[in-house]
């Protein structure tokens, strides 16, 4: 696919987005040489990798997590709070990430790392996580500017549902469940699960630990479940009831509804209630200034949103 070098096209995209989608493949060729100064920060023999970041910056470390789970015996601990994990001591290898190099949780990390001689190694533009790393004598990857922390984000989870299937369910915003629907610790699952997780974390939680406090304007959002009570999250509950009660024909999701609210992001994609479209009679909605738009559909033809 080549860029739509048309004054069109980019009289939408003033950020060049679609640009720096396509440009991934250089950005991760590029990558190999902006680390060559962390080279020997993990030393041989760890077996565990501290990665300390807030929103965008921590996803890095997510999708390392995830590409090494199944091939490798080092555990990689994402943390995004202000101190290190309480097993973190001498010689834990610890990587601080911030882009702005000014990130309040992953400054107070870097001070807790440095305090406990952890084995240390940033990734940043500047700021004071640089100011910090130079006194302490720390290697830095210097990331170049002008570049977002991100450009789109996906989030699979929906709320609890009538089904027994709970791979990719979580409770929303606390361990409330509507009538009729199964708590996910009461279904199953294709693969082992952590059943203090299924009990505590939330959409909500999740939300906040993937975005911080980061400026998300500019950013789209591909999420299964439907913002609560909008247009896209109309169920065909009418008149039906459980065990004397009725139910709720919106099933969207309360947490992204405030998330949506509270963090405006430009776009966001949605799908999960496919009969929505056809009671409401529409597929986007205006939640403030982001445009939610939902491409689930109930009928035998292809759904398909062009822009």
């Amino acid at each position: 696919m080549k860029p739509d070098h048309s004054a069109r096209h980019y009289g939408i995209d003033t950020d060049r987005m679609l640009d720096k989608v396509l440009g991934l493949p250089d950005q991760m060729a590029e990558a190999w040489d902006l680390v060559d100064d962390l080279a020997g920060c993990m030393p041989a023999g760890a077996r565990t990798l501290v990665i300390c970041g807030m929103g965008g910056s921590a996803i890095g470390g997510e999708l390392l997590r995830d590409l090494i789970a199944q091939d490798s015996d080092i555990s990689v601990h994402i943390e995004r709070g202000y101190t290190l994990p309480s097993f973190a001591g001498k010689n834990t290898p610890v990587v601080c990430v911030s882009y702005s190099g000014n990130t309040e949780e992953t400054l107070s990390a870097l001070d807790d790392a440095v305090e406990r001689k952890a084995m240390l190694a940033g990734i940043s533009t500047g700021g004071m996580l640089l100011e910090v790393a130079k006194i302490n004598e720390i290697p830095v990857a210097m990331l170049p500017e002008g570049l977002q922390p991100r450009a789109a984000i996906g989030y699979s989870f929906v709320p609890p549902t009538p089904f027994q299937l709970k791979d990719w369910e979580k409770y929303d915003v606390s361990r409330y469940v509507d009538p009729g629907c199964v708590p996910p610790e009461e279904g199953s699952f294709t693969v082992e699960v952590n059943k203090k997780h299924l009990q505590y974390e939330t959409i909500q939680k999740d939300l906040l630990k993937l975005t911080g406090e980061n400026d998300l304007s500019k950013s789209i959002f591909l999420f299964h479940t439907p913002p609560y009570k909008s247009l896209l999250d109309r169920a065909a509950l009418d008149g039906k009831f459980f065990e004397g009660v009725p139910l709720d024909v919106h099933v969207g999701s309360i947490a992204v509804e405030r998330f949506i609210k509270d963090k405006q992001p430009l776009i966001t994609l949605h799908g999960h209630i496919h009969e929505s479209t056809t009671i409401t009679g529409d597929w986007k909605d205006m939640q403030g200034k982001t445009l939610a738009m939902n491409a689930a559909h109930n009928g035998p033809e292809l759904s398909l949103i062009r822009f």
